[in-house]
């Protein structure tokens, strides 16, 4: 069984046991027809991931690697908040008549900011931390710029990364404010796993855990007949995860440069609403 799906499993059954209704309150999610969308939740999940050991990736719902990783580098590669520079839709429901995400994301990663060592974006910054000054304790990003809340389509989920060097390993924690259990729990976990990957192989770093700090880790209604059944099947192992290891340029990744080996996961099945 892989550890990924032993830690999904585990999470929708405190969420489904344990949870607390929002049906008292008035909600800002709809469903496509209107209907508000009112969640079950859990405060405070924390998960941790060794990455050493296998790949964070679920296998009792089918996980799209590729696919998750062109929105990885579109945000912290390109630095983008232009949907038209994916290759999915899936901000598509956000988009404005121009096809950008407003001031979210990558716009944020983007911006250029006055360092000691230079004008820099934030990702450049982590990057020449990780490689000249692997002892800070300061190296982190942070996408939850109230300037620009205004700005955003939507504000951001997986708002924060902070990288931390131990030995010669790198670890990182992943902070997200909100999350949406079914749709994109596996997703996240896997893309961040990525990213630890990426930023380890190119600043001559072992990669090592990833802790998922999660404040609000909620199911939507309708999603809940769908995460009972997904949760009962039966997972299989963990795949074997490769990337080219002649990279040594964080913006010479491409989507093609990972890929799975063995990977065997249970179709969805159907498709799932998204509320938005």
């Amino acid at each position: 069984m892989s550890y990924a799906d032993q830690v999904f499993i585990q999470n929708c059954q405190d969420i489904l046991s344990k949870g607390i209704w929002d049906t008292d309150r008035p909600v800002r999610p709809r469903w496509e027809d209107g209907t508000p969308a009112h969640t079950i939740k859990l405060f405070g999940v924390v998960n941790r991931y060794d990455l050493r050991r296998e790949f964070p990736i679920i296998t009792v719902r089918k996980q799209f690697l590729k696919s998750a990783v062109d929105e990885l580098l579109w945000i912290w590669q390109k630095k983008s908040n232009d949907v038209h520079q994916l290759s999915s839709h899936i901000w598509d429901a956000w988009a404005d008549e121009n096809g950008t995400i407003g001031k979210a994301y990558g716009y944020q990663l983007g911006v250029k900011h006055h360092y000691p060592q230079g004008d820099m974006d934030q990702v450049d910054k982590v990057l020449w931390d990780l490689k000249h000054d692997p002892a800070s304790r300061r190296i982190l990003t942070n996408l939850y710029n109230h300037h620009d809340l205004s700005e955003m389509a939507l504000y951001p989920c997986a708002y924060s990364m902070t990288f931390n060097v131990s030995g010669n390993t790198l670890n990182g924690i992943l902070n997200q404010r909100s999350q949406d259990m079914l749709t994109a729990n596996g997703w996240n976990v896997m893309q961040y796993a990525v990213l630890l990957h990426m930023f380890a192989q190119v600043s001559g770093l072992e990669v090592g855990e990833l802790v998922h700090v999660i404040a609000d880790a909620h199911i939507y209604d309708r999603h809940v007949p769908i995460v009972e059944e997904i949760i009962a099947r039966k997972p299989y192992d963990a795949p074997a995860f490769v990337m080219d290891k002649s990279i040594t340029d964080f913006y010479a990744f491409t989507k093609d440069s990972f890929r799975l080996e063995g990977y065997q996961a249970h179709p969805l099945g159907e498709k799932i609403p998204v509320a938005v």
